[in-house]
Parts: C-alpha cells; sequence; structure tokens
C-alpha cells in the first residue's frame, strides 16, 4: 500500500498541545499534512469516537487520510482511513475487521518487533526512539540512524522514523531509508502549527 503523501504522519497529544487538537490538525493540514494519527489512548472512547469523526471531515477538506491508534471499534464506526497498533498487536485481525483498504501499522521499538508487524501483514511500522526524546520514555535508548538504516534495509514495508524526527532531522532519516517520518511534539507544541508543519515538509527536500 502507498502511504499518504508527502510521508509526514502527525501524531496528535492533548498534553502537549499549545491549542485545541483541532486547531492543531487545521494548521498542519493548510501546510501540507495529509495523514493524521489520533492518539488519545486515555481519552472516554465516547469522547474519542466524536473527536476522530471531527478530525475525519476536517481531513476530508483537504485529502487527507485519518487514522486512530488501537481502537479499531472506533476506526470502523467512523470511517477511518485505519488503525495504528501497539507492538506486538496482530495487525490481520484489524484487517478483518476493517478491510483490504484500511491503513494499518504497527509500532516498533526494534528490529525484531517491525519484522513481526511485517509479517503480520502491517503496512508500515514506526520505529523508535531513533532519537532521545521527552515524548517516548522508557522504550530503551535511541536506535539512532544505524538501527533506522539497519531496519530499512531488513523490510519491504516503509518504516517511519519517531522520536526526534522532525525538521532538523527528517532528512537524515530519509537519507537513512526512513519511507517517512512521523511527528508529534515538534508540531503539537509549536504555537502556530502551520509554520512549524511547513518547516517539517521543506526539510523534506
Amino acid at each position: 500500500m502507498i502511504l499518504p503523501q508527502p510521508p509526514v504522519l502527525l501524531i496528535t497529544d492533548r498534553a502537549q498541545a499549545a491549542a485545541p487538537l483541532e486547531d492543531v490538525a487545521a494548521g498542519a493540514l493548510k501546510a501540507g499534512c495529509r495523514w493524521i494519527l489520533l492518539r488519545e489512548k486515555d481519552m472516554a472512547a465516547a469522547e474519542r469516537l466524536a473527536l476522530l469523526r471531527r478530525l475525519i471531515v476536517l481531513g476530508e477538506a483537504w485529502g487527507a487520510a485519518v487514522t486512530v491508534a488501537t481502537d479499531i471499534a472506533a476506526a470502523k464506526m467512523a470511517g477511518a482511513a485505519g488503525v495504528h497498533l501497539p507492538a506486538g498487536s496482530d495487525p490481520g485481525a484489524a484487517r478483518d475487521v476493517l478491510g483490504p483498504r484500511a491503513l494499518i501499522g504497527v509500532s516498533a521499538h526494534n528490529l525484531e518487533e517491525a519484522l513481526s508487524a511485517q509479517e503480520g501483514g502491517a503496512d508500515y511500522v514506526t520505529l523508535s526512539p531513533i532519537f532521545a526524546t521527552a515524548s517516548k520514555p522508557g522504550y530503551g535508548p535511541a536506535l539512532g540512524l544505524e538501527g533506522l538504516r539497519a531496519a530499512g534495509a531488513r523490510l519491504d514495508i516503509p518504516v517511519l522514523a519517531l522520536a526526534g524526527a522532525g525538521a532538523g532531522t527528517a532528512r537524515s532519516c530519509l537519507d537513512a531509508g526512513a519511507g517517512g517520518i512521523a511527528v508529534m511534539g515538534e508540531i503539537m507544541r509549536a504555537p502556530d502549527s502551520e509554520t512549524a508543519m511547513g518547516a517539517v515538509l521543506a526539510a523534506l527536500g
């Protein structure tokens, strides 16, 4: 499956956001972002579903894909583009629910988890932490560009660099074999998400 283009996944985190998530998303979309992952796992299910539906409507105006983390039921009910699953999950089970056209990703924190996700039928993996960041504690030492390069060489599906991947590192991640990058804090914390996302997209070259 071809990933949304440009290959930049914006992951939400309302705890870091400088503005309401819909406003952050609107700015990012205006800058050219075409893929958003609603990650608010601690949000009440009904509230998350409602927000997901609003983001989908917002995304449709820009031709953008909107997916949701973990909540397969919400993805189905809202008609989301797909779902992003935790490491060790079964992508095939999600596809059984969401259908063959769904975009299904899996988190990975090492090469073994990434290979397992690919074997399970994932369309892509996020690999983290590539660089040390406050947003991704507890997942072991940073894998660095060498770890990213090793994963990209072994996998046939796209590997998205996550944690520290942003305007300052996007080009080096792509040069190391990443199929794209996933950004969170850099956009969430920005006073102007349009400008911040614009900088990330420009860095892709």
